[in-house]
């Protein structure tokens, strides 16, 4: 039995075991991974993680209970941990209140969606791997494998999406903390684009070995890699694109909603599914489009709404997950050459990361954080050194509003690496940014 088939023959049970007064909704969350660490260019710990987890909502009128279990892949067992948990969630619904935003899809919107692996396997990866980055101090890790989501409900609602990706995240250091940090991550393991990317760490890590550069607090010309951009956008979307804190008056594009401010009209930003690896259904099993515009020509959109926040200010949902945050963020492109970007940045700062951003001043959408790893100075197109760590201030508003020069036409796809409880599905679609007086505190 597939693991598909096998979560919906657990839902089955989950049918027969609710009283007729009742519904449900279940969320699956699993993966099958291979995690290997590295350190000093050698492998230091290997492992395969498989996990599943159920997390069933049991519903009664405006009432409902959450539970989640693991399971165990022995379907007599995990029927029986499943009859256990559905016995103890109806006592808890008898002593319940109601929940005021309790909303749910009832339309059935079932779809299936299988990518069948493209990966070799994780053993001639890490083979390959060792092989290119002989004589380097490597520190990475790499994950790779299966991961599975899955919606059912009392509607005879069901979803399913399996995906097979790696994502190899790593540094190459020098000496002390100096490193060039990169990731190379996808659907199908190509060592070409690995041995291209790791020369191009190289070629960085030569320039590192100059004396490092110290200047002064300031405003610079400065190119953002795609990955820097990400760093900006990862805090972004925390609250940023969410209908609740634009609502409570929490967001930091606050300026932006009541049109006090406006973003450059080069910017393009949507939540774009249908190029992304998150499923197309969330945890109340609503559907979600294939594209939402967040931001368009420079001016707020659209929000990212999730069921709760629809039933609170009487609104359609648009399959946001809980914390209306972006899963597939997709950036459009601009106008500038990537071969042609240090000419076109001619002086100031090559910015490869971005690092510890948070919010100095969350309402103005202004925001702090440290340069780190790969970043250096340019003169008349040239890089002529790296520079010590620092700090930046800026608004959102002048970094991609009134000081933007302008976005590279070549996108770069990042898959997120993070893998706290499980691996993310998260992504980015993002070009790099070249910007006026970008402002370094200290």
């Amino acid at each position: 039995m597939s693991l598909k088939d096998y979560f919906f023959a657990l839902t089955e049970c989950i049918k027969q075991e609710i009283r007729p007064e009742q519904l449900f909704t279940c969320y699956f969350s699993g993966e099958d991974s291979d995690f290997v660490r590295f350190n000093q260019g050698k492998i230091r710990q290997a492992g395969n993680v498989v996990q599943n987890l159920l997390q069933l909502n049991l519903i009664d009128g405006a009432k409902n209970i959450q539970s989640v279990t693991t399971l165990t892949g022995n379907l007599v067992t995990d029927i029986k941990r499943l009859q256990q948990q559905i016995k103890s969630e109806q006592k808890k619904l008898l002593h319940s209140p109601d929940d005021p935003y309790l909303l749910y899809a009832t339309e059935v919107h079932s779809n299936v969606t299988i990518k069948r692996s493209l990966l070799p396997s994780t053993f001639d990866i890490t083979q390959q791997v060792l092989e290119v980055i002989k004589g380097l101090d490597f520190v990475g890790i790499l994950a790779a494998g299966a991961i599975y989501r899955g919606f059912a409900n009392s509607f005879g609602q069901q979803n399913w999406l399996e995906n097979h990706t790696f994502n190899l995240d790593f540094s190459i250091y020098l000496h002390s903390d100096k490193a060039v940090k990169s990731s190379y991550a996808g659907f199908k393991w190509d060592l070409a684009l690995f041995q291209a990317e790791i020369e191009r760490v190289k070629q960085k890590l030569s320039i590192l070995k100059q004396t490092a550069k110290t200047i002064n607090p300031g405003k610079y010309r400065t190119y953002l890699t795609p990955t820097a951009f990400s760093d900006i956008l990862g805090l972004l979307s925390w609250g940023g694109f969410s209908e609740k804190t634009l609502r409570s008056k929490q967001s930091p594009l606050l300026r932006l909603s009541n049109n006090s401010a406006h973003l450059n009209p080069a910017i393009n930003i949507s939540e774009n599914t249908a190029e992304g690896i998150s499923p197309s259904f969330q945890a109340e099993g609503c559907a979600k489009p294939p594209k939402i515009d967040l931001i368009t020509n420079g001016k707020l959109a659209n929000c990212l709404i999730s069921p709760r926040s629809a039933k609170e200010y009487n609104i359609q949902t648009n399959g946001a997950n809980s914390g209306e945050t972006p899963e597939s963020i997709n950036v459009g492109p601009g106008l500038l050459e990537q071969n042609d970007i240090l000419k076109e940045l001619n002086t100031g700062l090559y910015v490869n990361n971005l690092w510890y951003l948070n919010y100095s001043d969350r309402p103005a959408g202004r925001m702090t954080g440290m340069t780190r790893f790969a970043t250096f100075w340019v003169e008349n197109g040239q890089i002529t050194s790296p520079i010590n760590v620092m700090r930046f201030d800026d608004s959102l508003y002048n970094i991609l509003g009134s000081n933007l020069v302008g976005l590279t036409k070549e996108r770069e796809l990042l898959i997120d690496s993070s893998t706290y409880e499980h691996r993310s599905t998260d992504s980015a679609c993002l070009p790099g940014v070249l910007i006026n007086d970008f402002n370094l505190t200290l």
